[in-house]
């Protein structure tokens, strides 16, 4: 399995400018390494090959280039394969029925990041601190908040200096684990059914709320409008720039913070968590209500809470979403209902529940059919049905670090 692990860089006034030049010259061997590649004709071989062809002039422009032989070898090339890369993202965009053009010449702005591949790197201790040590540059002390494990191998690193200023350091980590196999007797399963007013609500009665981001789009709308008063290219200008990118990170980083928090809790404390295969992108795509889609990432949370379970050990099942909301949780009837209708009655059995509760249900059943897992009465209590919905705050979730806390602490204030 490849994970990434990403670490805030702590770099003195000469590591940055340090990093910056590598950064620059970078930037300006992949603008001539996209020149000499558009004049290679597409019949003289494949996307691969055009590009190889390209890195293998290297060491003849190092002849006549003096700035790249201050840069590691790996470095650069990584910088050239980047092409293929780029132009293989489009073609997937273009099959997606986006319209997209042709790649351009990097600016500064645009240019943000380089990879050390395989080797160059390595994380030391020096001055009693750790520092990532990088070949040709320097020795960068690094904020590592989180260790690695001890069986992953390093198998690259990419500095990338964020709109803020800040740098920061991805190392890609591969770990030998086989993917988890579905368990034959799950102990503790969940069904989670996603949503707006209710963040998650999961087949054991457990509802996390939307996370409150008002006060940072507050902060980001006053910001923008400073810089749209300022003269554009002037030293102010780019001033606040660096301010309102500051904004747009505290936002992102308090999404993520929610997220994965959110996302470890059910990782950790399940065997088997079934959600909705959800078309994130075909659900942006609707007419009204954009803006709460977009601020939820229900992409996001779903790709996290995937790579999480498959690290903790926990079988993810991705279940057709279409109907569980309709559906009834104990009879299978179908009855539809508007999306202002918070509460499911069934006219065939008389089951009464939140409409999110019984969308949750519908999910666990059809994620245990998948792992082909019968139901019966012997199944463990957790799978069976809530009777009442714990309902926490999402800042309650990010305040206590996990939901179980956060659900033992209210139960201990009622007590």
């Amino acid at each position: 399995m490849y994970y990434a692990y990403k670490y805030r860089l702590k770099p003195s006034d000469a590591h940055r400018e340090e990093l910056d030049r590598h950064r620059d010259i970078c930037r300006q061997l992949y603008n001539h390494a996209l020149y000499r590649f558009n004049q290679i004709p597409k019949d003289a071989g494949t996307l691969n090959q055009r590009v190889r062809s390209v890195r293998d002039e290297l060491p003849a422009l190092k002849v006549w280039w003096d700035g790249l032989s201050d840069v590691y070898s790996t470095v650069l090339q990584t910088t050239v394969m980047r092409i293929e890369q780029n132009i293989k993202s489009l073609g997937k965009l273009k099959q997606n029925g986006y319209g997209v053009g042709h790649l351009t010449w990097k600016p500064p702005r645009e240019f943000r990041s380089f990879t050390y591949s395989h080797s160059g790197f390595k994380l030391d201790k020096k001055g009693g601190q750790t520092v990532l040590s990088l070949s040709k540059l320097a020795d960068v002390p690094i904020r590592l908040h989180r260790e690695i494990p001890d069986d992953a191998k390093l198998k690259q690193v990419t500095l990338k200096k964020e709109p803020t200023g800040e740098w920061f350091a991805t190392f890609g980590v591969e770990v030998d684990r086989e993917p988890p196999e579905p368990p034959e007797n799950p102990g503790r399963c969940v069904g989670i059914d996603v949503g707006i007013l209710s963040y998650t609500h999961d087949s054991d009665g457990f509802s996390v709320g939307p996370l409150d981001l008002s006060e940072e789009r507050e902060r980001l709308e006053r910001e923008q409008r400073k810089l749209s008063r300022k003269e554009h290219g002037s030293a102010n200008y780019r001033t606040q720039q660096r301010v309102v990118a500051r904004r747009h990170a505290d936002l992102k980083r308090k999404r993520r913070d929610f997220l994965h928090r959110l996302s470890a809790y059910y990782a950790r404390e399940y065997d088997l968590v079934a959600v909705e295969d959800l078309d994130a992108k075909g659900l942006m795509e609707l007419p009204s209500n954009s803006r709460n889609r977009a601020s939820a990432s229900w992409g996001t949370f779903l790709r996290m809470l995937e790579y999480k379970c498959d690290r903790e050990g926990t079988h993810f099942v991705a279940v057709d979403p279409r109907g569980t909301t309709k559906e009834c949780s104990q009879c299978g009837v179908s009855t539809d209902k508007p999306l202002w209708v918070r509460e499911h009655s069934c006219p065939s059995c008389g089951f009464e529940a939140d409409r999110d509760a019984n969308a949750a249900l519908n999910i666990l059943a059809r994620g245990l059919d998948h792992v082909g897992v019968v139901h019966s009465d012997s199944m463990p209590v957790e799978t069976a049905l809530a009777t009442g919905t714990t309902a926490v705050p999402a800042q309650r979730v990010m305040e206590a670090g996990s939901p179980a806390l956060t659900e033992r602490t209210a139960q201990a204030v009622n007590e």
